[in-house]
């Protein structure tokens, strides 16, 4: 089986290609407002290669504008946050598969995008391996936004506001792939999810309930936490959580990309961060709450009634609130 299909590696190629041309040009402006990526205490160092992509006020706002703007998408009506909501941790509210181009629909479950500094593959298959060139298979996809990236830049640079702004974050009013794309990943690099309850709780600035305590407890005591691995809550490996196959969608997950049998019905292992808000869960939506997870898991993970709620009230210590709200990433 092949490891990506051929228009993938196209767009890929003419990406890396525009990527060198836009690393070439410096800054000629003098006035950004450089910004200093901090990993919050206690977490990994990030994977993101910052030095390729330098963090900017000005840069982050102008991702912000693209990540919001509907001309990336052919028809005007789907821009990334129409399926990356701020209210629901920038995935698709109440949806197990979000609205595309022509009525259509996606084939997965969106996921809240936050905390990407720290992935190395993006997609629940893994099949993009930079956050860079992640918005690349969105943008195109016939079924999402159903644009061509020429599409795009041709409207970019026809917008004079846009010129200007690409000019001062960039050193060139030139609109290509790679600054567009890497503009995007300034904003998406800002949606760091690490102001829950649980995070207060860990520098020392608040204390759980006694419920939300021993639900931790369980988390803990269930193993929970070998695949939802703190503080991200993901270990960020692909594995097979014992889903049987969808005939409908025929998604084999990891395999689609790699070709090996071991790989079959294998996805990237969701964050556990804002599960409250990003219902209904698993790759293709399938359950609808909590309960519905619990139960799938009831044979290798047994919990009894009391166990659910308490871990329940655990997870909602998740809930970053901060990201939903905070006005220089939101609307």
């Amino acid at each position: 089986m092949k490891t990506l299909c051929y228009s993938t590696v196209l767009l890929l190629l003419i990406a890396i290609a525009q990527w060198g041309i836009s690393c070439s040009k410096k800054d000629n402006s003098g006035q950004l407002s450089y910004l200093q990526f901090t990993a919050p205490p206690g977490w990994p160092a990030p994977v993101y290669d910052f030095t390729a992509n330098p963090l900017s006020k000005e840069g982050v706002a102008l991702g912000k504008k693209l990540f919001f703007d509907g001309r990336l998408s052919k028809d005007g009506n789907f821009p990334c946050v129409s399926c990356h909501q701020p209210f629901a941790a920038f995935a698709t509210f109440d949806h197990d598969f979000s609205h595309g181009f022509n009525n259509q629909f996606t084939k997965r479950n969106a996921p809240g995008i936050f905390n990407l500094a720290w992935h190395s593959s993006f997609h629940m298959d893994g099949g993009i391996t930079h956050l860079d060139l992640q918005p690349l298979a969105p943008i195109t996809a016939p079924n999402e936004m159903a644009e061509t990236l020429q599409g795009v830049l041709d409207k970019l640079n026809a917008d004079p506001s846009y010129q200007q702004e690409f000019a001062r974050v960039f050193g060139t009013p030139d609109i290509n792939t790679a600054n567009m794309t890497k503009a995007l990943s300034q904003y998406m690099l800002m949606l760091v999810s690490a102001n829950s309850k649980y995070d207060l709780v860990k520098q020392g600035k608040a204390s759980f309930d006694v419920n939300q305590e021993a639900g931790y407890a369980v988390f803990l005591e269930k193993k929970c936490n070998r695949c939802h691995t703190e503080p991200l809550f993901t270990n960020l490996a692909f594995e097979s959580n014992g889903l049987p196959l969808n005939p409908t969608l025929n998604d084999l997950g990891r395999m689609s990309i790699t070709g090996n049998k071991a790989d079959s019905l294998k996805f990237k292992v969701p964050s556990l961060r804002n599960i409250a808000l990003t219902f209904p869960y698993m790759h293709d939506g399938r359950f609808w709450s909590l309960q519905d997870v619990y139960d799938h898991y009831q044979q290798t993970i047994p919990l009894s009634p009391v166990e659910r709620s308490l871990l329940t009230e655990f997870l909602k210590t998740l809930t970053d609130e901060k990201l939903l709200t905070d006005p220089s990433l939101t609307q």
